[in-house]
This record gives structure tokens, sequence and C-alpha cells, in this order.
């Protein structure tokens, strides 16, 4: 899923161990990003596809 900072913030990537870019950067889905979420300190640009593709299959 695509993450991206909110203004001001500087938000550790774990996974890579450096601050995750302010244009954003693809990272897998963990507890660990929604709770930066939920913390306020990023924004989810892209939702994973997974959860698109059950949209779309209830839809049909």
């Amino acid at each position: 899923m695509l993450v991206k900072p909110k203004d001001g913030r500087s938000v550790p990537d774990p996974a890579r161990g450096d601050l995750l870019p302010d244009s954003g950067r693809n990272v897998e889905e963990s507890q660990y990003w929604y709770r930066r979420e939920q913390d306020g300190d990023i924004e989810i640009i892209q939702p994973e596809k997974k959860a698109e593709s059950a949209k779309e299959a209830k839809d049909k």
C-alpha cells in the first residue's frame, strides 16, 4: 500500500531503516502502518488491492 507522511512529520520506515520520504512509499501492509495512520502521522494514499477486489466482487 502507498503511504505518505503528513506535513511536518518524520516517520521511520522499520523495513528500510530510514525515514519515509515526503513523496510517500509503497510498504507492506502491517499493524505498524495502521497505527501510524491512527496516530495522525501518515495518510494511506492507495489501499491494498485485496480490499478493492473484494468491493468489486460485491458490486457484481
